[in-house]
C-alpha cells in the first residue's frame, strides 16, 4: 500500500492561543502608523467549554501591500474554563482567507492545567494576508479548532487535527513529568537539578541549521544520486522502518521513500518520521519531520511517498541520513510515543529537541530554582502514559 504525504520542516512547538464569540467590533487599541484597525471576530460554539472574560487586540492592524492585506494579528484574551474538567491544552484557528496562501495560522497552548472555573491568559502575534477582493466580513477570524482535558476527551471540529498534536504532546508532558519524578525519587533535589542543568546544557549546544522546504523539483535530476536511510529502531515501537532513500544533490533532499512495517495488532492511520541529516563535517540535525496519513492494517507495510525538496546552505554537502519513528495514532484514536529509555539515544539526545513539557519545566527553574520544579511536580496527578497509550 502507498501513502502519499507531506513534508513538515521540523520547527518544534508554538506556545500561545485564543478563542470565544463575539460580534464584529473596531479594534481595541490604537493599530501601528500607517495601518488601518483591524476589524476581527472570534466565533466559538453555544456549548464551548470556554468563556471569554477579556480581550485586546492594541498593536494589531492592516496595511495594503500591493493586491493584499498585510495584517499583524496581536491578540490577548483571557479565556475561564466553565467545563467541570481540568484543561491539558487549546489550540485556535485564526483565519484571514482559506484558500490563499499566508491566510492561515494556529496557535496552541500545550502542557496546561486549569482548574474548573479558573481564568487562563492566551495569547498570539501573528502576520497573515488577505487578498483586498476576499469579500465583506471581518479581516481576521479566531475560532476554537480543540480543547484537550485531562481524561484525555477532546471538544472541538478539529480541521487542524489538533486533538493528534495535543494528545502527543500531552503524552509526552506525562512521559516526561513521570521520568523527573523517579529521579526526583532515586537522587533527590541534587539530581533533579543536574537534570535541568544537563537539559540547559542540550540546548544551548543543539545544532541549529538553515533549512527551507519547497515542493517538487528544485534541482536537475541528471545530477543527482540516490543515498539511502539508516533507522534507529525502537523495540517497543509498533512501526518499524525496513528501508528508505531520497534523491541527493549537493546540498538539496527530495523525494524521501520509506517502507514501513506496522508490527501491531492494531491498523494504523497516522505516523511520523524524524529525518536527521549528516554534513561533510560529521554536524548532524534534525532537518524535518515526515507525516503520513496512511491505511496500514495489522502486520501490514505500506511505502511513504513524498514530493518535497529540503534545500540547506550552499556550503552543505550530505552525506548520510537516518531516520525514526517519533509517534504512531491507530485507527481507535489511540497514540504510541518513545518512552524516555528509548530517546535516551546518543544522536537524538544531540539533535531533538525536549518536549513542550520539558521546556517548561526548564524556564521553572531558570526563572524561580529547583524548588519551584519539584511543586509544579506534584501539581499533576498523571495517569502513566502507558496506560493511555
Amino acid at each position: 500500500m502507498r501513502s502519499r504525504v507531506f513534508l513538515t520542516l521540523f520547527t518544534g512547538f508554538v506556545v500561545s492561543a485564543s478563542a470565544q464569540a463575539q460580534g464584529f467590533g473596531p479594534l481595541s487599541g490604537q493599530p501601528a502608523s500607517g495601518q488601518a484597525a483591524l476589524a476581527h471576530r472570534i466565533d466559538l460554539p453555544g456549548d464551548a467549554p470556554v468563556a471569554l472574560v477579556a480581550d485586546e487586540w492594541g498593536g494589531s492592524g492592516a496595511t495594503v501591500r500591493g493586491s493584499a492585506y498585510q495584517l499583524d494579528v496581536r491578540v490577548s484574551l483571557s479565556l475561564r474554563n466553565s467545563s467541570q474538567k481540568r484543561i491539558r491544552g487549546v489550540t485556535m484557528s485564526v483565519t484571514a482567507q482559506e484558500a490563499a496562501p499566508g491566510g492561515k495560522a494556529s496557535i496552541s497552548i500545550p502542557s496546561l492545567d486549569i482548574a474548573p472555573g479558573e481564568t487562563f491568559p492566551v495569547r498570539g502575534d501573528l502576520h497573515l494576508l488577505r487578498p483586498i477582493g476576499a469579500g465583506s466580513g471581518p479581516l481576521v477570524e479566531v475560532s476554537l479548532d480543540g480543547l484537550l482535558f485531562d481524561d484525555l476527551t477532546f471538544y472541538g471540529p478539529d480541521k487542524l487535527h489538533s486533538r493528534r498534536s495535543m494528545l502527543v504532546w500531552e503524552l509526552e508532558a506525562r512521559r516526561d513529568r513521570q521520568y523527573f519524578r523517579t529521579v526526583l525519587e532515586q537522587a533527590g533535589r541534587e539530581g533533579l537539578q543536574r537534570e535541568m542543568l544537563a537539559s540547559m546544557a542540550r540546548e544551548a549546544d543543539r545544532p541549529q541549521y538553515g533549512v527551507q522546504a519547497m515542493r517538487g523539483h528544485t534541482s536537475d535530476p541528471t545530477g543527482e544520486q540516490d543515498l539511502k536511510f539508516a533507522f534507529l529502531r525502537f523495540p517497543d515501537a509498533p512501526v518499524e522502518p525496513m528501508d528508505g532513500l531520497a534523491h541527493i544533490a549537493a546540498n538539496v533532499a527530495r523525494a524521501p521513500e520509506v517502507v514501513v512495517h506496522n508490527r501491531s495488532p492494531r491498523a494504523v492511520k497516522y505516523l511520523e518520521i524524524g529525518w536527521i541529516v549528516k554534513d561533510q563535517l560529521g554536524h548532524e540535525f534534525l532537518a524535518a519531520t515526515v507525516p503520513a496519513e496512511i491505511h496500514m492494517p495489522s502486520r501490514g507495510s505500506s511505502q511513504i511517498l513524498d514530493d518535497t525538496s529540503l534545500r540547506f546552505d550552499p556550503r552543505t554537502s550530505i552525506q548520510s541520513m537516518t531516520g525514526f519513528v517519533s509517534h504512531v495514532e491507530f485507527t481507535d484514536g489511540t497514540i504510541w510515543i518513545p518512552s524516555h529509555a528509548e530517546l535516551d539515544d546518543p544522536i537524538l539526545r544531540r539533535v531533538v529537541s525536549p518536549s513542550p513539557e520539558e521546556q517548561r519545566l526548564v524556564q521553572i527553574y531558570r526563572k524561580r530554582g529547583v524548588a519551584a520544579v519539584m511543586d509544579e511536580l506534584k501539581k499533576f496527578q498523571d495517569k502513566p502514559a502507558a496506560v493511555v497509550q
